[in-house]
């Protein structure tokens, strides 16, 4: 039987508060891990024993635990020993200047968890000796004083996320204009400039899943030029999306009903997609079937 234990990863988030705990969360939960927000210390054994009981549910946990758990937070050295003996515990750490800590909290008009009636650099310094020693026994120290949410996300996906991960996953979408825009596209092409095979008689019953629909709109003139073009214009937004750390994007193509030169033309623009790097496609006919 396989021994879940030493497969199981624990990730433990810590820090400075306003260096980027939540923004890390949220990008290890965008690459699959169950993230626990705000986990006191003591509850670290019990939910790798948690996990440990759902079998390959949940291999990879990770628990975000800043200074707001009060003195259960001087326990979180302890809890980490007994950890270490059940499964792969790694420690991420993050920081950033006081600067750009004290600008961070004044843009969100809420003090430091430490400040009490101090100031704000007052807060920072505490918290800076509380978590002295953690800071030191960390795996991994990332300084978030020069980067934006979309950057921390991207070093968290270097890190920590697996190869499917790095990849844009791409939906081309056909649509129906008579049904509306598709309102969670992000690019939209219109293939209505190709004849309609609505209007010949043999192939309105078809669908452009269907070969006799499928040649005839593939096979027009123009079909090639805007399919080949299209791809080429493509590349370098995807190649941006990957850099902006966009794991998601839809594509939309759409005729008038969705039924005919859309789902062609969708299903062959996909099918030329798969060849790209760094791109995993998939395809929705969003109105095929409402006619």
């Amino acid at each position: 039987m396989t021994d879940t234990r030493a497969e199981r990863e624990i990730l433990l988030v810590t820090g400075m508060s306003g260096a980027g705990r939540s923004t890390v969360g949220n990008a290890l939960e965008d690459l699959g891990w169950y993230v626990v927000d705000n986990l006191p210390p003591q509850m670290l054994r019990p939910l790798v024993e948690l996990a440990e009981h759902t079998g390959e549910a949940i291999p990879r946990v990770a628990a975000v635990v800043d200074i707001r758990g009060g003195k259960l937070f001087a326990d979180v050295e302890a809890a980490l020993e007994l950890l270490r003996g059940s499964a792969a515990v790694r420690v991420v750490f993050l920081d950033a200047t006081d600067a750009v800590l004290v600008r961070r909290f004044e843009q969100v008009r809420r003090p430091h968890p430490l400040q009490g009636q101090g100031t704000l650099l007052d807060g920072i310094a505490e918290e800076r000796r509380r978590v002295q020693a953690l800071r030191a026994a960390s795996d991994l120290i990332i300084d978030t004083s020069n980067l934006n949410i979309h950057e921390l996300s991207r070093v968290v996906n270097d890190h920590f996320g697996d190869a499917a991960s790095k990849e844009t996953r791409v939906t081309v979408m056909s649509f129906g204009y008579k049904y509306g825009l598709p309102p969670d596209a992000d690019l939209v092409a219109d293939c209505r400039f190709l004849p309609n095979p609505f209007w010949i008689p043999e192939l309105r019953p078809h669908t452009g899943q269907d070969a006799e629909v499928r040649d005839y709109v593939l096979g027009q003139a123009d079909a090639d030029t805007f399919i080949t073009t299209y791809l080429t214009a493509l590349g370098p937004v995807l190649t941006g999306y990957r850099k902006e750390n966009k794991r998601h994007a839809t594509i939309a193509i759409g005729c008038t009903g969705g039924k005919h030169r859309s789902v062609a033309v969708a299903e062959e623009l996909a099918r030329r997609m798969n060849a790209l790097p760094g791109v995993a496609v998939s395809v929705k006919h969003r109105d095929l079937g409402r006619e």
